[in-house]
């Protein structure tokens, strides 16, 4: 599902977002949470890491950026909701994460992605 939100983007954002390695994972890894000072794993769904297209140099580490979803969280946040599919929710979380990619914010993407009304 987040292959096809890729597959998705516009035209001038799919090379870019095809460097970025997709990972999934049942839940974020307890270092991870412990780092981000969350205490219910139920929180993250999805994570962005690596270094903004905004932000690169020459000079940062060479390893590529991943974009992390957490395959329980949000399993649950889509049982929780029962009024959007599964593949939709996947998509929102995968393309709030490669925003962060492209170097947005946070309020950066809310104010363009009203998707939660």
């Amino acid at each position: 599902m987040a292959e096809a939100a890729r597959a998705d983007l516009p035209e001038a954002f799919r090379p870019a977002a095809g460097a970025v390695v997709l990972r999934v994972e049942d839940f974020a890894p307890d270092a991870l949470l412990d780092e981000m000072g969350i205490e219910d794993p139920f929180e993250l769904t999805g994570l962005y890491e690596g270094v903004p297209m905004t932000e690169k140099s020459v000079s940062d580490p060479s390893g590529p950026d991943v974009i992390w979803l957490f395959r329980r969280p949000i399993l649950d946040e889509w049982a929780a909701r029962g009024d959007v599919n599964l593949d939709a929710l996947v998509a929102h979380v995968f393309v709030h994460e490669m925003a962060h990619h492209f170097g947005w914010s946070d309020g950066d993407i809310a104010s363009i992605d009203r998707w939660w009304e």
